[in-house]
């Protein structure tokens, strides 16, 4: 008789046993699987929001004031040497060494007008680059696609008392309101966009700008250096980060990965008891049987072999089942758990393997005492039992 049959057989008599360990080690893997998947999820969601949306660098231009701010209310400033950024400058930005991690450039001009006796803020943009950086934007209509075109922030369009196909006169040329912005919640509900070029022949700033966003986050982006990188390319502009808000998902996502790594290392060392408590039950059920195997001329060896193989077994089928269990757990718990509805689940080969690698050697590691204890029996007093 082969050493493998005689472990399947053991397994198939002791279901009840068997089961009960393969659930406990699964469940074990399960939770692992589910913590790291998460993590790792909601770490990608991030990242692609912060990368499709996340505009962490803000280039506006240099000036020597100070601003007359308190309590949120402002109420102007004094300024000295004011300067503007020059449009021809922007193009050295993509000459900086991190320029790879440069998603999208949108250079601003703003400026006060007046449209129907309001006073209105106007903004020109390239709406190529607008659009692709504020992609939660909705746009009742469409984008303008000429210089004649413009859109609306949702609260201007209701002050300026005009909808989508409306005219609007600013002095003295004719625009077609193309779309209005849905509710943001910020200042672009307030806001009149134009073109870039546009706007800045409106407000007599041709070839300058007046602020630039710069989207290059990522998790692995070197912010700091890239900052440094554009200071260096636009001297007279002042180069800053907003980092804030990503400093605070990226370290509370750092907490809650903590958090998985301790509950992980509480879950492994709850599943190796139960294996080793099982696998000592088991061996000291099998005395008689283990003292006929040695009687009959088994070496220790072999008895360790058979021990090992039923942990073996086992826990490749707890790694299975685990990392099946733990990946609809994850699926169930994402909506709940990540920023966004659409938070994509991470489907990695290596938490597969690993999570069936860590269940295969958990098991047999925690099986070695348990079979150097069988290995070790004497057969006389085995047989006594009989």
């Amino acid at each position: 008789m082969q050493l493998h049959t005689i472990s399947l057989n053991n397994l198939k008599r002791r279901k009840a046993r068997m089961a009960f360990l393969t659930i406990g080690l699964a469940v074990g893997i399960a939770t692992i699987v589910t913590l790291v998947t998460l993590t790792s999820s909601m770490s990608g969601d991030i990242q692609r929001k912060m990368e499709e949306f996340g505009a962490n660098i803000l280039i506006t231009p240099q000036s020597n004031g100070l601003s007359m701010n308190y309590g949120g209310i402002t109420l102007g400033g004094v300024t000295f040497d004011q300067r503007e950024i020059r449009e021809r400058d922007l193009a050295t930005i993509s000459g900086i060494k991190n320029s790879k991690n440069i998603s999208t450039i949108s250079p601003k001009v703003l400026g006060g007008i007046r449209v129907g006796g309001h006073d209105v803020l106007l903004v020109g943009v390239n709406f190529v680059s607008e659009l692709k950086m504020k992609q939660w934007w909705q746009i009742f209509g469409q984008a303008p696609k000429d210089e004649h075109e413009l859109l609306l922030g949702s609260d201007a369009a209701k002050v300026l008392s005009v909808d989508t196909g409306g005219s609007i006169l600013i002095k003295g040329e004719s625009f077609k309101v193309a779309g209005i912005l849905g509710q943001t919640g910020s200042q672009d509900d307030s806001l009149l966009f134009v073109s870039l070029k546009k706007g800045q022949s409106l407000l007599g700033k041709e070839g300058k700008i007046s602020l630039v966003e710069v989207a290059a986050l990522c998790s692995g982006c070197p912010i700091a250096d890239m900052v440094t990188q554009i200071a260096e390319k636009l001297p007279d502009a002042r180069v800053s980060a907003i980092q804030q808000v990503v400093e605070g998902r990226l370290k509370a996502l750092g907490q809650f990965r903590r958090f998985s790594y301790a509950m992980a290392a509480v879950v492994l060392f709850i599943g190796s008891l139960i294996v080793f408590v099982t696998m000592m039950g088991s061996v000291n059920e099998r005395t008689t049987e283990i003292g006929v195997f040695r009687a009959i001329g088994f070496r220790k060896s072999h008895i360790m072999r058979i021990i090992l193989l039923e942990a073996f077994l086992v826990s490749l089928l707890a790694g299975i089942l685990g990392y099946a269990f733990g990946m609809v757990g994850a699926k169930v718990a994402l909506p709940f758990m990540a920023e966004s509805g659409d938070a994509q689940l991470l489907w990695d080969s290596s938490v597969a393997f690993g999570a069936v690698g860590l269940a295969v050697a958990l098991g047999v590691v925690a099986s070695i005492y348990p079979a150097l204890h069988a290995s070790r029996m004497d057969p006389t007093e085995a047989l006594r039992a009989l």
